[in-house]
């Protein structure tokens, strides 16, 4: 689903949007089935959670991070939909994805309340501008329905804080619990915010219930003072080379890809990126270097 404009200018002016409906039904039940590949099933959790005492270690002890195994998670990163929304908010098309993680919560394996904080202090080694220019994307992409009970990320409205300083990226615990704002929803909804949004996880409210969200975090390339992760590190993983072998070249482009026509393509790099990815189609960047090698002929 294309997320309408009126979505995007609630994210500038109020902080934050929810869209339901954004994924299409295949997509979602894929990415759905997919989650037990990397989790256990709430039934099997639940069953016995003495069995999986890894969930027990923190609120983030469920966060798993790109690439998995199963395309039909690491599509939804690169879904089309998201691109373009990213475009459009960020007013470029030149756009990456900085972080991408999967997250999983369990009712009662910790206490997953958090007070309210601001997400750009790993996001970013300055301040995020406030005037709507070179700003950062986040999302959240639910993979369950989430209720009250299912421990849904609760947002502050930016009205009422704007002339809270910056530099106070954490408020006291139960600060603006009144001015808060649920983010429920039925699977295959996007939630869209900005760095600066004041917002925090909250507890399950009901036993054995699970929450399961993959969040998307995009920008406008070439800013180094911002960012997360780093995709060559992880270039390694079986994982991630089947991700990018599955891939169209605009969808490599967001992990910093070079794309058809970059001056890094030429016999030798086209021989050796298809060496080390064999599932690959490297005809775009093979058909880029031909038009390069015409156009300086002429």
């Amino acid at each position: 689903m294309r997320v309408p404009d009126q979505n995007l200018a609630e994210v500038r002016e109020r902080g934050f949007t929810i869209v339901e409906g954004f994924l299409d039904a295949e997509t979602l039940r894929a990415a759905q089935e997919a989650l037990w590949g990397v989790f256990p099933r709430p039934d099997d959790y639940f069953a016995d959670p003495s069995r999986y005492p890894d969930f027990a270690a923190s609120q983030f002890a469920g966060i798993r991070v790109f690439p998995y195994r199963d395309w039909a998670l690491n599509a939804l990163p690169v879904y089309p939909d998201l691109t373009d929304a990213a475009e459009r908010f960020l007013g470029a098309s030149d756009v990456e994805i900085y972080k991408i993680e999967l997250w999983a919560k369990y009712a009662g394996a910790v206490d997953y309340d958090q007070p309210h904080h601001r997400d750009y202090g790993n996001h970013t080694l300055v301040v995020p501008r406030q005037d709507g220019v070179h700003t950062q994307m986040t999302t959240f992409i639910l993979l369950s329905d989430v209720t009250e009970a299912d421990a849904p990320t609760k947002l502050v409205p930016l009205e009422h804080y704007r002339e809270l300083p910056l530099a106070q990226r954490r408020q006291p615990m139960g600060a603006l619990f009144d001015k808060e704002v649920p983010i429920c929803g039925p699977a295959g909804s996007l939630m869209i915010y900005k760095t600066d949004v004041l917002h925090r996880g909250s507890a399950f409210t009901a036993p054995g219930r699970s929450r399961f969200a993959m969040l998307i975090d995009m920008q406008q390339r070439g800013w180094p003072w911002n960012g997360k992760m780093s995709w060559p590190d992880r270039a390694g993983q079986e994982a991630m080379g089947g991700a990018l072998e599955r891939m169209t070249p605009r969808q490599r482009d967001l992990f910093g890809w070079p794309p058809p026509g970059s001056p890094y393509w030429n016999a030798q790099t086209l021989r050796d990126v298809a060496a080390r990815y064999p599932g690959m189609d490297i005809t775009p960047y093979a058909e880029g270097v031909e038009r390069t090698t015409a156009k300086d002929a002429i």
